[in-house]
């Protein structure tokens, strides 16, 4: 047999070993990709490869989504992302087998920016001050959540919020300017509109008390349309 013989013989090789595996990664993920939610976590808590990159695949662009919603910065929300699912697979014997692993990721994310802006030097003045009042979620308060409800009844709190301070809460919050584009706009000190958005999330948290946890209300303050 004749060298180029045998290179030709080592490609074919590698060529079907690589279509053999291709295909029974392909197989095993369309396969994965039918099993619930609490038998991937039951699969994960084994170390099973393959099961979370069904989980990864179900749920990165949501969560991703979600993040990105709340920081509104594409890299960054990516990076948070993968840090995420890192923690979940390096704590996954820590999560339940009957948990609701939509609602555990969800919960998971939430936490994750909170501690992301606590520990960053952030340029966003709003998340700045909003971390000052982030508390982490707990598994439990995920049956609590309505989202739809508890953005009504912020908005409808923020509607009576003092006039002066309205402005400049939904200019930091919905048009996200920085506390110095809002001085520079309204004619006043960095300091005060500081003053005044602190302000406001003081009394949008003491109103929202009775209806959610302190974390669902920083969680849906983080939001901004």
């Amino acid at each position: 047999m004749t060298n180029y013989d045998i290179c030709n013989y080592i490609y074919v090789h590698i060529k079907n070993n690589l279509y053999f595996y291709k295909t029974r990664y392909t197989i095993t993920m369309a396969a994965y990709s039918g099993y619930t939610d609490q038998e991937l976590i039951v699969l994960l808590k084994q170390r099973d490869h393959a099961a979370f990159t069904a989980i990864y695949d179900r749920y990165a662009s949501i969560i991703f989504y979600q993040v990105n919603q709340m920081l509104r910065d594409t890299e960054i929300s990516k990076d948070l992302v993968q840090e995420l699912f890192m923690v979940i697979w390096s704590k996954a014997a820590h999560i339940k087998a009957e948990a609701k692993l939509g609602g555990y990721l969800y919960i998971a994310a939430q936490n994750t920016v909170f501690k992301y802006i606590q520990r960053s030097k952030l340029q966003d003045s709003y998340l700045k001050s909003l971390a000052e009042f982030s508390t982490e979620l707990s598994n439990s308060t995920i049956e609590l959540l309505d989202e739809k409800e508890l953005h009504l009844l912020i908005d409808h709190y923020i509607k009576e919020l003092p006039p002066k301070m309205r402005e400049v809460f939904e200019l930091s919050r919905n048009q996200e300017m920085s506390y110095q584009e809002i001085a520079a706009q309204l004619a006043i000190s960095e300091q005060t509109v500081k003053n005044q958005v602190s302000s406001a999330l003081k009394i949008l948290r003491g109103k929202m008390a009775p209806h959610a946890p302190g974390a669902l209300i920083i969680m849906a303050l983080l939001r901004r349309f």
